[in-house]
């Protein structure tokens, strides 16, 4: 089986398999955005792509973590809640306990970081299923959030109020929030660690093939902790910029945001058994569905349940995709 999908007149390497995927989500992500331009007044401007990212900047972080749990072949069902056990261990220990909010932001980022150790560990030493330890964890920490309070707790601190109310502009009355500023540094890191450390291709070669990752001598499970654990601490970041974006903590934020995320990845061509995909492919994902919601939001007659249905019917045709370009796992 050949590497590429076409070739150009003279047999030379036009699109290689492995990038087929993105340049699919960017594709529609482009007929997207030029058919609701052409559909709705006011839609074809810079600021609506900005807003989907300010309105999606956790989600974006958390996708990070996901990024590299499902490139190393597992999967983390957690993420949407230690998203919102760190909104409520944010929102308690700035609000209630009158905690510095440099000091909490450290300490729910700590936390997030073990509870992903701690899965990867389980997952590692016990040979536990990677679902099963992360619905463990899921259930886990949503337990912990309601052992803080059941009630939506506000955010008042200073810090935190200014941060929400910031504005980066841009000129021509656009603008970006601070969130987005991380959430772009994240992706840069995190690409790099992909593409340019030992651990980035460590963890291609664990999502390829386990077996063959110990054959050659590679940290199989050192890998593996270290990707549960990067998604811990991404989890826990992705909280941090909801409660600024939210200003509360709640116990029912997030929920079924793994699934989101896990929706992002695989549209932005991330196989789903691991091996291969891309970060950038990744942030298109995140697109995708901004703007499906942005589109909807701008129809005004359709309920924010066809999001869902439209998102479905995406991530079928994506995994077909990737059965037919024949990228998976050997």
């Amino acid at each position: 089986m050949t590497d590429t999908i076409m070739t150009g007149p003279a047999g030379r390497l036009a699109i290689p398999r492995r990038y087929v995927p993105v340049a699919v989500t960017a594709s529609l992500l482009i007929a997207m955005f030029v058919a609701g331009g052409i559909r709705y007044e006011g839609f074809a401007s810079g600021q609506v792509i900005l807003n989907v990212f300010v309105d999606n900047a956790f989600l974006l972080v958390v996708g990070v973590g996901m990024t590299f749990v499902i490139l190393a072949g597992g999967i983390d069902l957690s993420v949407g809640a230690v998203v919102a056990l760190s909104t409520m261990v944010t929102a308690s220990l700035v609000t209630n306990q009158g905690w510095p909010a440099p000091v909490v932001i450290v300490l729910v980022l700590a936390i997030g970081a073990a509870l992903g150790f701690g899965m990867g560990a389980i997952i590692h030493y016990f040979q536990v299923q990677p679902f099963i330890a992360t619905l463990a964890g899921m259930f886990l920490a949503r337990g912990l959030c309601y052992t803080i309070g059941t009630d939506s707790i506000p955010i008042t601190d200073g810090i935190f109020t200014a941060f929400a109310q910031t504005r980066i502009d841009l000129g021509g009355e656009m603008w970006i929030s601070p969130s987005v500023v991380i959430a772009a540094v994240v992706v840069l890191v995190a690409a790099y660690v992909l593409h340019h450390t030992r651990l980035g291709r460590t963890v291609y070669a664990v999502g390829g093939s386990e077996q063959s990752a110990l054959l050659m001598g590679l940290p199989v499970g050192r890998t593996k902790i270290a990707v549960y654990t990067i998604s811990g601490l991404c989890s826990a970041l992705g909280g941090i910029l909801l409660s600024f974006y939210m200003l509360s903590g709640y116990g029912l934020h997030a929920v079924g945001m793994e699934l989101d995320a896990i929706a992002a990845v695989v549209i932005g061509g991330t196989l789903l058994t691991g091996g291969s995909g891309y970060l950038f492919g990744t942030v298109l994902g995140i697109l995708v569905l901004g703007l499906t919601q942005t589109i909807i939001s701008f129809e005004g007659t359709l309920s924010s349940w066809w999001t869902k249905i439209f998102i479905g019917l995406l991530l079928f045709a994506f995994i077909l995709l990737q059965r037919l370009i024949g990228v998976r796992r050997t």
